[in-house]
Formats: structure tokens, C-alpha cells, sequence
């Protein structure tokens, strides 16, 4: 099992899979139906991360071609050393064996995340959330018919239908080999896997994503790129849940009462620091612990800032080291906040809502690492390898 398959083959079988969700379209809306009336919860988010719809089967289908278009990432060389005795020595790009992706609510994950990590050359186990088991049941009966009809054993695809306490001894005492582990989900879900696991885990963090409107801000771009950021999908990582104010914007209380009516009138709570609470009549937040959540909701806290520096601390201090974005026409105080903000994508009068591995032009990811080892942000297709030594001798020794 631990042999590589050529890359034709891992093309073949990520076409095939393709095709399958297309041809099994309805059938596959039917299952996911059955993991929605079963659902008892009242989590909005969650429900909008369950729903496999057209829309959805669409990007599974569109990730899977992507991927199979894509050059292999396994094998590519990254130096090449000629050592004076006349050794040779290159280092390549090398599949991590097997990886096992824990995860709540997010059929979709079930195509895109194993397609990424089977594309890279490895075996998968998936442990999806008990939520959506019957699509998930119904996704990887596809992956095995693509692998069987290409000749591969069903075994490079695998699902553990586990429970908590089955997971934990898993995490603790893995039956089989397990070089990485990509929890994605909820805070609760990556704190487990981190708590228990024996091996590599990257982690998928939270978003509590910030927006800092600059006095040089253009505001009718920052009330777009705010309202965008928060409402386009509440159920995302890349959300917008915090916005910054610079009180040296001219009539700064003015825009802020505009875009806070802008929010409303979208059905979202708005709370506000002092200043904000004072001025425009909204609730005030209780305690600055706020400042640390991430809501996943149509909630957003808005506060003031009276620098740039001051920002700067402030999403340093709070933000889940994801996305932050700067709105201002001065591209010199743009470039000190990117780069002082400690996040993994820092933007310039754009919505945190792109931080995604396709509109990043990577082809989907795998996860959003919000851990700076071994890869920062979204993480594709080319930074699911490990690495390997070759070094070719005539008999050298030391």
C-alpha cells in the first residue's frame, strides 16, 4: 500500500471521480436530504456547511478537474548539490505516507480535501462529523469505484465510521500508520485532536478576521469590503467579525453610523466599544474577551482606534491569526500594517473573503493553517509534500 502510484493513475482516478459526481448528482442531493432531517441542532452555520446543493456539487466537480490538470508535486526538485568527492546530492519533493482528515458538517471536504492529499501521492482516512455520515457514506462509495474501475486497491481512500471515545484511542494508539493528521472544524475539534494525537498535526484555525478602516480610507470601499466580509457566508473561516475605526478619518462618526444601519438592515448585531455604543446607540461589548471570538454568525463588534500602531497591537493582540485587511488610499501605511499584522493573509482594500486556495489560484486547499510550521495559510496541492535526500555515490566514504 505504501508503494506510489503513477501519476496517470492518481489523473484517472480524480477524472473518474469527476465524472461520478456528476452522474450521481441526484442521488447524492437525495442522501445529503436524509443528513439534513436528521440534523436536530439549531447551529446556522453548521447547517449551511451541511447542505450539498447544485452549487456545491459544481465546485467538488470543478476541484477534482482542476486537480487532475495540475503538475504532480511529488518529485519536483528543490536543490541540487555537487559535492567535491564526486557525490551527487538532490533534494526532492516526497508524499507523507498517510493522512488522516478529521472533520465536522463539510461533505464537500470529503471530494476536495482527499482529492489534494490523494493527488500528492497519499493513502487518505477520513473521519467525517456523524452529521453528515450518509453523505459522506454515499461520497466515498464513489472515491472506491473510481479507484477500483483504475485497478487501485479501495484502501487508498478509507472511512472511520468512529465515534469520540473510538477516535480518541485511534489518535492515541493508531492501528495503522498515520504520518499527518488535518483536523478542520471548530475550535473544540482541533484543541481533541491536538490533545490526543501522536503525530504531525496542521493546524486549521479559526478565522476572527479584522478590518481596519484608515483615515486615508476610500468609504465607500471599506463599507463594501465590510458588509461583503461579514455577510456573503457567516459559516467560513475567512468571515469578517471585527472592524477598527480610525477616529482621524474626517466625520469618522458619520460613516460609522452608516455602515452600522448598512449591517442592520442585513439582520446583523452590531456591537460596539464605548465610543461606538455612545454615538450610535447599539449595545456595548461586556468585556474585551469578545474581542477574542470568532461568532460564525451575523454578529459583528466595531470599534475605534486613534492609530495605526494602535491597530496594529489590537489585531495582533485578538485576531485568530488568519486574515486582516487595511482600507487606505496610502500604499506606505498599508505596507507597515501588512507587515506588522501577525495573520497569514494580510490584504489592502480588498475582503478577507478570499483567503481560499482556489481564489488564490492554488486549486482548492487542503485546510487554512494558521500554524507557521510546515505551511502558512491556504495550503495546496504543492505544500502537501514532505521531502526527501538522493544522494548517488562511486563508493565515497568519510
Amino acid at each position: 500500500m505504501n508503494h506510489l502510484l503513477l501519476i496517470e493513475k492518481r489523473n484517472a482516478v480524480l477524472s473518474r471521480m469527476g465524472e461520478l459526481l456528476e452522474e450521481e448528482r441526484a442521488n447524492l442531493k437525495t442522501v445529503n436530504q436524509q443528513d439534513i432531517n436528521n440534523y436536530s441542532g439549531d447551529d446556522l452555520a453548521m447547517e449551511k456547511r451541511l447542505l450539498v446543493d447544485d452549487a456545491k456539487i459544481d465546485g467538488m466537480i470543478l476541484s477534482l478537474q482542476q486537480l487532475a490538470s495540475q503538475e504532480d508535486p511529488v518529485g519536483m526538485e528543490r536543490f541540487n548539490f555537487d559535492h567535491e568527492n564526486g557525490m551527487k546530492i538532490i533534494n526532492k519533493t516526497a508524499a507523507f505516507g498517510t493522512i488522516m482528515i478529521i472533520y465536522e458538517s463539510r461533505p464537500d471536504v470529503t471530494v476536495e480535501a482527499s482529492g489534494i492529499a490523494f493527488k500528492s501521492g497519499n493513502k487518505i482516512l477520513l473521519k467525517g462529523g456523524k452529521e453528515s455520515l450518509l453523505s459522506n457514506l454515499k461520497i466515498v462509495e464513489l472515491w472506491h469505484q473510481a479507484l477500483q474501475e483504475n485497478n487501485i486497491a479501495s484502501e487508498w481512500v478509507e472511512y472511520l465510521n468512529y465515534n469520540r471515545e473510538e477516535t480518541q484511542s485511534f489518535l492515541e494508539k493508531p492501528t495503522q500508520k498515520v504520518d499527518l493528521i488535518v483536523p478542520r472544524g471548530g475550535e473544540q475539534l482541533i484543541a481533541f485532536v491536538k490533545k490526543h494525537a501522536t503525530c504531525p498535526v496542521i493546524i486549521s484555525g479559526r478565522g476572527n478576521n479584522f478590518v481596519y478602516v484608515n483615515k486615508e480610507a476610500d468609504l465607500k470601499k471599506a463599507l463594501d469590503i465590510i458588509i461583503n466580509g461579514k455577510t456573503s457566508n457567516i459559516s467560513v473561516c475567512n468571515a469578517l467579525d471585527k472592524v477598527l475605526i480610525d477616529t482621524n478619518i474626517e466625520n469618522w462618526e458619520a460613516f460609522a453610523k452608516i455602515l452600522i444601519q448598512e449591517l442592520q438592515h442585513r439582520n446583523v448585531t452590531v456591537l460596539g466599544d464605548e465610543s461606538i455604543s455612545k454615538m450610535a446607540n447599539v449595545p456595548q461589548i461586556e468585556s474585551d474577551l469578545i474581542w477574542h471570538e470568532e461568532f460564525l454568525d451575523y454578529k459583528i463588534v466595531i470599534g475605534t482606534t486613534n492609530s495605526d500602531q494602535e491597530a496594529i497591537d489590537k489585531i495582533n493582540k485578538y485576531c485568530g491569526g488568519h486574515s486582516a485587511s487595511i482600507i487606505t488610499k496610502n500604499d506606505t501605511i498599508a505596507q507597515e500594517f501588512m507587515e506588522n499584522v501577525d495573520t497569514a493573509a494580510v490584504y489592502q482594500n480588498a475582503s478577507t473573503r478570499f483567503t481560499d486556495g482556489g481564489q488564490f489560484g492554488l486549486g482548492g486547499e487542503l485546510a487554512i493553517s494558521t500554524d507557521k510550521l510546515h505551511q502558512r495559510g491556504p495550503i495546496g496541492l504543492q505544500h502537501l509534500v514532505t521531502n526527501k535526500w538522493y544522494i548517488y555515490g562511486n563508493g565515497q566514504i568519510r
